[in-house]
């Protein structure tokens, strides 16, 4: 089945004022629309069509040479922003509970040391990407990538990422990036990461 770019799980104004309304409907409409447009027409005849996008992305070298580029910056757009809009609620913000929580901790030596590392990444990517947090041989950490690579590319499976693409933020930070990565933990949705945490430890296990 060829990729389809999921309805927004809020209404497009219901993050401002942490994300303005315009930048949402531009981000969600026009932007994820195309990589969607984009992978599915560099999948057309390939073996990789019609499957779904974490298998495509963990096997990007089945595809022809000249079709894996187009792949890893298209089908990686799809799926980062599908997982950013479910990371996403006008409910979210404050700090996850139970064993994200405990998790995190572990990893990080505190929730406040890890959101630290979290934004420092995503003012250290140079150009756009993202800033993640993933787990990778069943410990969390924190990475970042460049343009639309996705970490199923490099074996880890994504649990919380934020794009630092401008268009993401510029309608209403313009060059402040440092200031839309704070203000984005009023909007994240714990209760969905916690719900990946548990299904990729199952995963790894």
């Amino acid at each position: 089945m060829a990729f389809e770019v999921p309805p927004l799980p809020y209404d497009y104004n219901a993050l401002e004022p942490h994300i303005d309304e315009e930048t949402m409907r531009l981000h969600h409409d026009k932007h994820h629309q195309a990589y969607v447009d984009k992978a599915n027409e560099a999948l057309k005849g390939t073996p990789l069509e019609g499957k779904p996008v974490e298998e495509v992305l963990a096997n990007l070298s089945q595809l022809p040479e000249d079709k894996q580029a187009a792949v890893r910056n298209n089908a990686g757009g799809h799926h980062n922003h599908t997982l950013f809009w479910e990371s996403m609620s006008p409910n979210g913000g404050g700090e996850p509970t139970g064993e994200l929580a405990e998790a995190i901790n572990q990893a990080f030596g505190s929730f406040e040391a890890f959101k630290e590392q979290f934004e420092a990444n995503g003012v250290a990517q140079f150009g756009s990407g993202w800033t993640w947090l993933v787990l990778e041989n069943g410990q969390l950490k924190a990475t970042k990538t460049p343009n639309q690579d996705s970490p199923i590319l490099q074996g880890q499976i994504p649990l919380l990422g934020n794009d630092v693409w401008e268009h993401a933020y510029y309608l209403t930070y313009r060059n402040r990036r440092p200031d839309y990565l704070k203000a984005w933990w009023n909007v994240v949705n714990w209760d969905k990461v916690a719900e990946r945490y548990a299904a990729a430890k199952a995963a790894q296990s």
